[in-house]
């Protein structure tokens, strides 16, 4: 008699567990990406308001009482020298709302220099300090080449269209514009206030803001 066999036991096929994806650099780049431009973008923000909050009232800027006709050159410049302390953030904005005047009356101009600005800022300023070299037309180029290609193109843009003569002429209205305000506003009733801030606060300030906005690499 034939020996029986044993029973067959049920099994269980556990299915194959796959091992957990971790990120990898390109995607913890594209991540950082949006947390460094916000850093940028505030920093920029916080310069803007720390700018504004220095500006003098603007009645006090165009009060016609306190305008006179200067007694010579020497007391033009000397005029001129104390409403530029003074008035710097004023002035800056005159000159700001000239040159902003001039581009949204010739769009196309606006249109290139928007343009030239998000280059920079997408190719260069806002790209971290580890981020993969660019690419294209077939080949990598370094951060140095790509610093050279917008300054080539910037100048290409700036000196060889119309957007350099049109930048440089509301530059020039705006100028104008403050000299002659600065030559004949009377500044006898002027304090000044923080006059080490005011001489070498904004320059302090803007090195700072380039070294950060391009991490170390100008």
């Amino acid at each position: 008699m034939a020996a029986a066999s044993p029973p067959l036991l049920p099994t269980t096929v556990l299915p194959a567990v796959s091992p957990p994806i971790l990120p990898t650099t390109d995607t913890a780049s594209a991540d950082a990406n949006p947390a460094v431009k916000r850093a940028f973008l505030g920093r920029h923000l916080d310069s803007v308001k720390r700018a504004l909050s220095g500006a003098r009232p603007w009645p006090e800027l165009v009060d016609r009482s306190a305008l006179s006709r200067p007694d010579s050159l020497s007391d033009a410049t000397a005029r001129l020298r104390k409403n530029l302390a003074y008035f710097r953030v004023n002035y800056a904005a005159v000159v700001a709302l000239s040159l902003a005047a001039a581009l949204l009356s010739h769009p196309f101009s606006l249109a290139a220099l928007l343009a030239l600005l998000a280059a920079w800022c997408f190719l260069y300023l806002l790209q971290p300090a580890d981020a993969p070299p660019l690419a294209a037309f077939g080949r990598t180029f370094s951060d140095r080449e790509t610093l050279g290609g917008l300054i080539v193109a910037s100048a290409f843009v700036v000196f060889l269209t119309s957007l350099g003569y049109l930048i440089f002429s509301a530059l020039a209205l705006g100028a104008a514009l403050v000299c002659a305000h600065g030559a004949f506003h009377v500044p006898e009733d002027l304090f000044f206030d923080e006059p080490a801030q005011a001489n070498g606060g904004a320059s302090a300030n803007l090195l700072s803001f380039i070294t950060n906005a391009t991490g170390g690499r100008v």
